[in-house]
């Protein structure tokens, strides 16, 4: 779909008159709505929209994996809600001219963006970062970086673990599937030739994992490849299994399998691969009876196996034994580099997720917290969860009052109590737009990190 530019001559001469004779605007003195876009010197879109009396903050939106076209909002509904409350709203596509895993720009594009909306529209009084899924990992590296750039920032569903945990979790889930539902294709999982080499390999894979929901032991062995794929084990339309109806969690993590996961993580990993010249995830040395020890679902793992009559420890040592796949040092570098962070953070930042996060599990926020732990930061860092299944699936009052969270972490310099579940949860009701689900919540340990 085409947009309007402000990039012919005649605008951009009509911009820099007007701002040689009344300056650029602030966020008081713009009162009017509108529509802003541009072209970065990368080639990335920009875009940007106005309330009719802006408030003079500025949310500065990141958004997720999937094809670069610009966006400033988590959503349409978000857009009005926010737009209607005053706040001006920016975004970049990132780099089109690469993958789709866009870090390699993302970041940089959206401070760039930053710059063309204080030129073109005026400077904001504040601005707060929001990013969501992939561009909540953009938000994160953000909040560690905007320092005099952004004053604080929220993230939605973010992929605040990175790239590296990302790849090697996934590659352990799809190795274990392979191994014993799909043999010929256990060593043709990572360097891809083609997103449609991925969009193949995951359709021979689910179809494997259709036929082995037959058998109790093709179950048992799925909800080990679910375990550490850090699967949630509530799926939609669907009531949360009770915590020891191990059968009922395995049903719903293959729904999730069975419905299309495996269809987008599969040749995603195309994507990441083109971005860093070459495989980044490897699993040779990896003792997988360990690694299964540290999943929040070892429990049902160990007893569906004994309801199958197999021997968990057999299969431990086959995929152990069989663990060979090595990775490019230097592709990993440089998602090391480019893809990670919670290395620290500059900024107060607020995550959101859903408890029941097929694609980003909800795990990936004990990683991330252990990282800012780590480099002394856990102050400026809160985290809330939404009780609800499926990615990024959050209802405007949530977006809504994780914002004004930030706010209050930004007007007293103390969160207090305004990311309790509690608190977050009588915010959103206040909003009267469509509902919240807080809820106190402790993510367990992200299984796969190498």
């Amino acid at each position: 779909m085409s947009r309007p530019r402000f990039s012919t001559l005649a605008a951009a001469c009509a911009t820099a008159l007007a701002t040689a004779l009344i300056g650029p605007a602030t966020g008081a003195q713009a009162a009017t709505a509108g529509h802003y876009s541009g072209t970065l010197t990368d080639g990335a879109a920009w875009i940007a929209d106005t309330p009719e009396q802006w408030n003079g903050t500025l949310l500065l939106f990141s958004h997720g994996f999937g094809p670069t076209t610009a966006a400033d909002a988590p959503s349409p509904a978000a857009s009005h809600a926010l737009l209607d409350a005053g706040y001006a709203l920016a975004g970049s596509s990132y780099d089109p001219n690469g993958s789709m895993w866009a870090l390699d720009s993302a970041e940089r594009d959206q401070f760039a963006t930053l710059t063309a909306f204080r030129r073109q529209v005026g400077t904001p009084a504040r601005v707060i970062s929001v990013g969501q899924s992939m561009g909540g990992l953009v938000n994160a590296r953000i909040a560690r970086d905007g320092a005099g750039r952004v004053d604080g920032a929220l993230g939605l569903c973010g992929l605040v673990a990175g790239g590296v945990d990302l790849d090697n979790y996934q590659l352990d889930a799809e190795y274990t599937l392979a191994t014993f539902f799909d043999p010929a294709d256990a060593d043709d999982l990572v360097n891809l030739d083609s997103l449609a080499d991925g969009a193949a390999l995951a359709a021979r894979l689910t179809t494997a994992v259709e036929t082995a929901q037959e058998t109790p032991a093709g179950r048992a062995r799925i909800a080990l490849a679910a375990a550490y794929l850090n699967l949630a084990d509530w799926a939609p339309g669907q009531l949360p299994p009770a915590r020891g109806d191990f059968a009922g969690q395995e049903r719903q993590q293959y729904a999730w399998l069975a419905q299309g996961l495996l269809s987008f993580i599969v040749p995603a990993r195309w994507s990441v691969e083109q971005s860093a010249g070459g495989n980044t995830s490897w699993n040779k040395g990896v003792d997988y009876t360990g690694l299964l020890r540290g999943s929040a679902h070892v429990k049902q793992v160990e007893s569906l196996y004994r309801d199958a009559g197999l021997d968990l420890r057999t299969d431990l040592n086959r995929l152990t034994r069989g663990a060979d796949i090595t990775a490019d040092p230097a592709a990993v570098a440089h998602l090391k580099r480019t893809s990670t962070a919670g290395q620290g953070l500059a900024v107060p930042l607020l995550d959101l997720h859903t408890t029941a996060d097929q694609l980003v599990p909800v795990e990936q926020e004990s990683a991330f917290a252990g990282r800012v732990r780590a480099a002394g930061d856990s102050q400026l860092l809160r985290q809330a969860y939404v009780s609800r299944q499926s990615h990024c699936n959050f209802t405007t009052a949530e977006v809504v009052a994780g914002l004004h969270a930030v706010e209050h972490r930004l007007d007293t310099r103390h969160w207090g109590d305004a990311t309790t579940a509690a608190q977050l949860q009588r915010n959103a009701d206040e909003l009267g737009l469509d509902g919240a689900a807080f809820t106190d919540y402790r993510p367990s340990r992200l299984t796969g990190t190498r």
